[in-house]
């Protein structure tokens, strides 16, 4: 059965850093791409960053760029996303997903995490 769990948000005060890790079971994570999304209350959920399986390429949002970082351990089949200089406008839920190749395009993207929340606030 595959499942991603996506951890480590939490309340962060501006300019803070947050590490989200997305575990993956059922499947061995290095042949799939894996993205980060993000939905705000209101808000259409939005591609964040991936990391392709083939070369390790990976991509960012504008609105992240040169903040966030993409990695994975394929030892321990995880995704990790780190976080830095973190902005009010980051607050969401933040979810990893599961495709054949990285793409802003949700549907893509076949199997989802629960999310996790991500609260920037002084």
């Amino acid at each position: 059965q595959v499942q991603l769990v996506e951890s480590g948000g939490g309340l962060v005060q501006p300019g803070g850093s947050l590490r989200l890790s997305c575990a993956a079971s059922g499947f061995t994570l290095d042949y799939y791409a894996i993205g980060w999304f993000r939905q705000a209350p209101g808000k259409e959920r939005e591609g964040v960053s991936c990391i392709s399986s083939s070369d390790g390429s990976t991509y960012y949002a504008d609105s992240v760029k040169g903040r966030f970082t993409i990695s994975r351990d394929n030892a321990k089949n995880t995704v990790y996303l780190q976080m830095n200089s973190l902005k009010p406008e980051d607050t969401a839920v933040y979810y990893c997903a599961v495709s054949n190749q990285c793409s802003w395009t949700k549907s893509y993207f076949n199997s989802w995490g629960q999310g996790t929340q991500v609260t920037v606030s002084s």
